[in-house]
């Protein structure tokens, strides 16, 4: 038996099937995940993800702490409530986590990371929070669940607490807003507009329950992966690992070089990692009948390369996928699908966003 979220009853009851996703007994379907997906596309679906690790740091050093420890900028967050997401790195430059942080008050930042690497990521945060004036804390009571769709924001607002309503009504892309223990981000990892919402984990399945009967359906982990490669989104252990840089990964925009005096950790290697780049993320369409699929080797013109994620896109009809391969290949490619060479041609993903596709087929 793996660990359970607040939500696994509601899960149980609702006829899901339960598979384990590093460590944790999750959902991945409630009984057509291709339903599930197209909920999400065109009107409003319900995710728990209360697997993910919820940090909050609080001082007057976390600012400083987090701007020396991530890769991306916190000192961009000019006000209370905005978020952006980055990468953690290594010393050698390879990614040791993605994640995201919200400012929310002066002296208080949430992290939010991955479920298989929260207990890694939280040692490493400690380890190097010596030198700051900063508590780490991770928020075990929480549970966390995400609504998406383009109805998703309109459907789950009439369930909010009535105080936090004002304040979710109002938020832009990747900011958020916190009334004592609840917390909303408008942000997700699907490609389309919603909410992310923490709340105290005792109020999980009553929440769960609200959210159902404003009409957001749910829906498990086999969704949630094809719309996030839909959308061109890295899974962590996939596409991003401790191998690679975020350069080497499709990040590398997420990395924050000015000011040139920020020293966050593994800049050095980092930038030395770059000037060597030879690899880069792209999008693939396959051409041919079949299903691209993780650690599928491709041939590209500038030589070989290899899927990263692969799966059938419910929203256009194809195979799609992320693959890692030469800097600066473009083009048709060749992909083996179990000893069979299939056409495929490299896009510049991400492939659909907000229900609308975003590649010529």
């Amino acid at each position: 038996m793996g660990l359970r979220t607040p939500l696994f009853d509601k899960h149980v009851m609702l006829h899901a099937k339960i598979v384990d996703f590093g460590g944790w007994d999750m959902p991945l379907h409630y009984g057509s995940q291709i339903e599930e997906h197209h909920a999400v596309r065109r009107d409003a679906g319900l995710f728990d993800v209360s697997h993910m690790g919820i940090v909050d740091l609080h001082g007057a050093g976390a600012g400083d702490f987090l701007r020396s420890l991530i890769a991306n900028d916190v000192a961009k967050l000019k006000t209370p409530g905005k978020g952006l997401y980055s990468c953690m790195l290594r010393e050698d430059g390879g990614v040791l986590d993605d994640l995201i942080v919200y400012r929310l008050q002066d002296g208080w930042f949430r992290v939010v990371v991955n479920a298989g690497t929260r207990a890694k990521d939280l040692a490493w945060m400690r380890a190097h929070a010596t030198a700051f004036d900063v508590q780490i804390a991770e928020r075990t009571d929480l549970a966390m669940l995400a609504a998406q769709g383009p109805q998703a924001r309109a459907k789950a607002i009439t369930v909010l607490p009535a105080a936090l309503r004002p304040a979710a009504l109002a938020l832009g892309p990747f900011s958020a807003a916190a009334d004592g223990d609840w917390f909303v981000a408008r942000t997700g990892y699907t490609g389309e507009d919603g909410f992310e919402i923490a709340l105290p984990a005792d109020a999980a399945p009553a929440f769960w329950d609200a959210l159902l009967g404003a009409g957001i359906a749910p829906a498990g982990l086999g969704a949630r992966d094809t719309l996030r490669l839909e959308a061109g989104m890295s899974l962590y252990g996939n596409d991003l690992d401790e191998a690679h840089t975020p350069f080497d990964s499709g990040v590398g925009w997420t990395v924050a070089l000015e000011p040139a005096d920020r020293n966050f950790l593994g800049r050095a290697a980092l930038e030395a990692r770059r000037r060597a780049q030879t690899q880069e993320l792209v999008g693939l369409l396959l051409e041919d009948r079949g299903v691209l699929r993780g650690h599928q080797a491709v041939s590209t013109a500038l030589g070989a390369g290899e899927i990263t994620s692969g799966t059938f896109s419910p929203t256009l009809g194809r195979s799609i996928a992320l693959a890692r391969v030469p800097l600066g290949a473009a083009g048709a490619v060749q992909v083996d699908v179990r000893g069979k060479p299939l056409a495929a041609r490299i896009v510049r993903p991400p492939f659909v966003r907000h229900g609308r596709s975003l590649i010529a087929l």
